[in-house]
């Protein structure tokens, strides 16, 4: 198996501005995208936190999207933590 298509899990915690400007939707339709499964949701204390599952140069490429968002969002930094693999995602979901 090649690097670019290992399975990679990614648990990552977005500030900035990025609730209310239809980042959790960017998100999640740039994951569909890119065949990755996991979720993201609003945290209370203004944050956004997500985990992507999936090839290793998809995950990367999700992660590069999380940087910037959608156009009214401003992300002022990304926490992110690479964590073991595990199949537990049937699709990218938002979480309420």
């Amino acid at each position: 198996m090649n690097r670019d298509s290992e399975m990679l899990r990614l648990h990552i915690f977005i500030s900035g501005r990025v609730q209310g400007v239809g980042f959790r939707n960017f998100i999640r339709t740039k994951a569909e995208e890119l065949n990755l499964t996991g979720w993201i949701k609003n945290l209370e204390d203004g944050r956004v936190e997500a985990v992507f599952a999936g090839r290793e140069n998809k995950v990367k490429e999700i992660s590069a999207a999380v940087q910037t968002g959608p156009s009214l969002a401003r992300v002022d930094n990304v926490d992110s933590k690479q964590e073991e693999y595990v199949d537990e995602f049937d699709k990218f979901r938002i979480v309420f």
